[in-house]
Order: structure tokens, then sequence, then C-alpha cells
């Protein structure tokens, strides 16, 4: 029974309305798949990591070992947003292709530092199966035979430290690309406002998570938006724009454009948080109701008569896999999952019709599903 129900959690439903692949055909080929330039942008970050190293060869053991860890923490990964930067650039003109890939590996530091610092608050010491940077840290502590509260205190220092030097290293690799001084004034502009964003929506996230507001599905697509949109989508693409010297409604209608795909991008990996394959994702689908995460799926099952049965599932640290399996088939009843998708689909639907305003091929976000491994997937 309980392999059945794991069946019936991850199988394959047709998608209702466009997505992403639709956008792009049937294989979600783009030109601007070429304009992602990788290995530039690579050479970026071994350039930023080889400096880092060298100061870090002066300053201690622990000092070096943390900064191989965040070398490690900026290894592999979709690097779907400086692929997005550098393809909105060249589908607005832009020919400095050195220019863009360092502003592109600019955004993924600060990306990494995001990562780093949202493991932390998490208390998550794993990353895909790994140590993550505070986990790596952790097991040098054990090894040294510190107790676990002590090694766990280690840890978050060393992801604290770990994301604050990624995020210098973002703003000072942008603010050196080259660029004539009001552009680059103008991207830093961009960087602020997502930094910003992003510390909002993480502040929000554990304020849900901890009681601190009502958690409609109003106010957990807000944090949504802050949380993830602005710097993973609204960043990326109107830096492109700007880089390329496209005109300020441009830019604008792509931060409009970023913020819709964004939403899109989250609600379906919410439903992946607890739907999805671990082997996947990479990601547990126990973490999210363990940790009582405030999300859409959440928020729209508290409207409906089955959550009174869903509650003691939600938030509960000792959850099983066969709680779990019930949660999600309560959730499924409930019409939560199916609520989401839909929402995930309409956003999408919004934003087709901005790129098309804009001058971006239809194939653009085609290209964007290939980028992030197929946005409104099945969680199958």
């Amino acid at each position: 029974m309980l392999a059945a129900t794991r069946a019936s959690r991850q199988r394959r439903r047709p998608a209702p309305g466009p997505t992403l692949r639709d956008a792009g055909g049937a294989a979600g080929v783009c030109p601007m798949r070429a304009a992602d330039r990788g290995p530039e942008r690579d050479a970026v970050l071994r350039d930023f990591l080889d400096k880092g190293a060298v100061r870090s060869g002066l300053l201690g053991e622990p000092y070096q070992q943390l900064w191989s860890d965040l070398a490690g923490a900026l290894s592999g990964g979709k690097r779907f947003r400086p692929a997005l930067l550098v393809g909105v650039y060249r589908a607005h003109g832009g020919t400095d292709e050195h220019l863009a890939a360092t502003v592109a590996a600019g955004v993924e530091l600060l990306h990494t530092a995001f990562v780093i610092h949202d493991d932390v608050i998490d208390g998550d010491q794993t990353r895909r199966g790994l140590p993550n940077v505070s986990g790596a840290a952790a097991g040098r502590a054990r090894a040294a035979g510190v107790d676990e509260a002590h090694a766990n205190a280690y840890a978050q220092t060393a992801g604290i430290l770990a994301g604050d030097l990624a995020l210098v290293g973002a703003v000072r690799t942008i603010s050196q690309c080259g660029a004539e001084s009001a552009t680059v004034s103008r991207v830093l502009d961009l960087v602020d406002q997502a930094v910003h964003a992003s510390a909002a929506g993480e502040l929000a996230d554990v304020g849900l998570s901890v009681g601190i507001g009502s958690a409609t599905i109003g106010e957990v697509l807000t944090m949504a938006e802050l949380k993830t949109a602005v710097y993973s989508f609204v960043l990326p693409l109107q830096a492109g724009a700007v880089l390329a010297g496209s005109p300020e409604p441009v830019v604008d209608r792509l931060g409009d454009l970023g913020r819709l795909v964004g939403i899109a991008f989250q609600l379906q990996d919410d439903v992946l948080g607890v739907f999805g394959d671990e082997e996947q994702t990479g990601k547990s689908c126990l973490t999210d109701l363990r940790e009582a995460k405030q999300t859409p799926l959440i928020a729209h099952a508290r409207t409906t008569r089955q959550w009174p049965l869903i509650a003691p599932f939600h938030g509960n640290a000792d959850l099983t896999q066969e709680q779990a399996d019930r949660a999600c088939a309560l959730l499924e009843e409930c019409g939560s999952r199916q609520f989401i998708e839909d929402l995930a689909h309409s956003y999408l639907g919004a934003a087709l019709a901005i790129a098309d305003e804009v001058g971006l091929p239809r194939e653009f976000l085609g290209w964007v599903s290939t980028l992030t491994t197929g946005l409104l997937r099945s969680a199958a």
C-alpha cells in the first residue's frame, strides 16, 4: 500500500495551459543557448577563487579550508541565472561577451552567497547529499573532538562567513566589469534591490514559519517573489538588458516578466519540495513538512476542509515517510496541488505575453525551461 501511495504522489499528470517547453518548441531549443559564455564566466570565477586562495594562504589553515569549501560551493549547478543574463544581453544587441560574462559571474557569486546563507538559516549541513560549507566545517570540528553543540556553532560561523565572502565578491566582480560608470551604477542598483528583496523575503519566510503573520496565499506569494523571483529572474533579465543599452521601459517590462516566471518557478519548486523524487530534486520530501514551511501549497490547504487532517503533519519534526505519504495524499485530495500547479501555469501565460511585447523570441522561455530542468514539469 505504501509503495502504491508513493507511486501516486510521483505520477506524471498532463499540464494544462502553456508551459515553458511549449514556448520553445518540442526541444526548447534557442539560438541564445550559445550566448551563455560558460568558459569566460568560469574563468572570471576561477580568477576570483585563485586570488582568494593566495590571500587565504597567509591567514592560516582554518581559513584556507573555508575558502576551499567556498570554491566547492561555486562548482557545478545549472548556472541558469548567468545564462539568462547573457541570453538577454545578446537578444538585445549586446556584443561585448567578456563584459556580459563578467557580470554573469557576479550574479552567480550572489546566488552562491544566498544559498550558503539559506542553508545556515535552515540549519542544513548537506546539499544534494554532500556536506555543504557548514557541513564540511562541522565535520572538521567533530574530527577534532569538538562536541556536537560547538561543532554546530562552528558550522554556522563558517556558513555565515563564506556567504559574506561570496556576497562581497559578487559586488566587487560586477563593479570591475569594465562597463561605463553609469551602466555599472545602474547594474549595482539592480543588485542592491535584489539583496534587499531577498533579505526581506527570507525574513518573511522564517517569520511565517514561526507564526509571525497570517500565512495567507497572498502573503506567501509575496514572500516567494521577494525571496526568489527578484534575484533569480528579475536581476539577470534586467541586468542583461541594461548592459545592452536597452531603454528603461524595456528594462521595466523585463522586470515584470522576471517576477512572473520567478513566482511560477517557486510555485512548482514548492510542489516538488513535497511531492518530488529526492534523487532528482536533491532535497528530502520531508523537509518542508517537518520545518513547517509556509508555502503556497500549505496556504491553500489551510482554506480547505481537510486542513484539520493535514495540520498534525505540518511542523512535526519527527515526521516519518509513511506520515508524509499520508499528508501528500490529503494535499492532493483537497485540491491544493492542482491549484498551485494551475496557478503556476497562469503566471507563465502572462510571462509569455510580456516576452512577445518586449521582442524576446518566443523560444526564449523554452530555453529557460531547459536551463531550469523543466520549470513546470510534473513531480515525477
